[in-house]
């Protein structure tokens, strides 16, 4: 009996450190736990520290480009020709940009009236290949034709009606751009009447037009298209070839 019980209380004492090796894991696992924890919280303030960064880097030029614009939109609608010669006297490769530096001597010279914030805040918006050009048809056509959707609102008068289907429009060239412009003061003058012409043509109401009757209208008011004019407006308008125009769309590119 005497050699039995120390046996026995050997066992049960070899017994009790096993059982607490199998627990052992669990509590030295929880001084760990600092280690992934903190892991954890490093990894999750990267990208929450890096993501406003990122909507103040994009957003704010944006919205003071917008600004800048409407404040000088009526001075560039009346001396845009003079701008657009000026840009293409200085684009020799005809590529529809110019040093970005010349468009200062631009601003200055038609009485733009910005500061040199201001200039830098356009030239860097306008700056679309980022190689310190200035894309200068892409500017006039932002402050004179309205290609881009805009929020409507109550207080706000509709002039022409939108299309049932929104329209998908195609390319913006250089061409484009430049047929718009050409044409643009003589639709300024006869928009009214050309828009009740256009629809007495739409006898359906659909607010489309055959490319034919579209041509014929814009002949009785004395706007005559090269082949190449229409061939661009047709493919910034009529991207699905389906021969056919939103004459409202049109109108709308002019009316601001």
């Amino acid at each position: 009996m005497p050699s039995s019980t120390p046996s026995a209380t050997s066992s049960a004492t070899s017994t009790k450190p096993a059982t607490r090796a199998v627990q052992e894991p669990h509590v030295s696992s929880q001084p760990e736990r600092p280690k992934t924890s903190s892991s954890l919280v490093g990894q999750k303030s990267i990208p929450a520290s890096s993501h406003p960064q990122t909507t103040t880097t994009c957003s704010a030029p944006t919205l003071n480009c917008e600004t800048i614009e409407n404040k000088i939109r009526k001075n560039i609608q009346h001396s845009w020709r003079g701008i657009l010669k000026v840009c293409q006297e200085k684009d020799v490769s005809k590529l529809g940009e110019i040093p970005a530096s010349d468009f200062l001597d631009i601003a200055e010279k038609f009485n733009l009236d910005l500061s040199e914030g201001e200039i830098n805040q356009i030239t860097t918006k306008y700056d679309l290949k980022k190689n310190g050009r200035f894309a200068y048809y892409d500017f006039l056509q932002s402050c004179i034709l309205l290609l881009k959707p805009q929020k409507s609102s109550l207080l706000q008068r509709v002039i022409t009606q939108k299309p049932q289907k929104p329209m998908s429009p195609g390319p913006q060239t250089t061409l484009f751009f430049s047929a718009m412009l050409r044409i643009q003061p003589q639709i300024l003058r006869c928009w009214r009447p050309m828009k009740r012409t256009f629809k007495s043509y739409d006898e359906s109401h659909t607010g489309l037009l055959h490319i034919a009757d579209f041509r014929q209208i814009l002949h009785e008011y004395s706007i005559n298209l090269t082949e190449e004019e229409l061939f661009n407006i047709l493919e910034y308008y009529d991207k699905t070839l389906s021969s056919k125009i939103s004459y409202n769309d049109f109108l709308r590119a002019f009316i601001q």
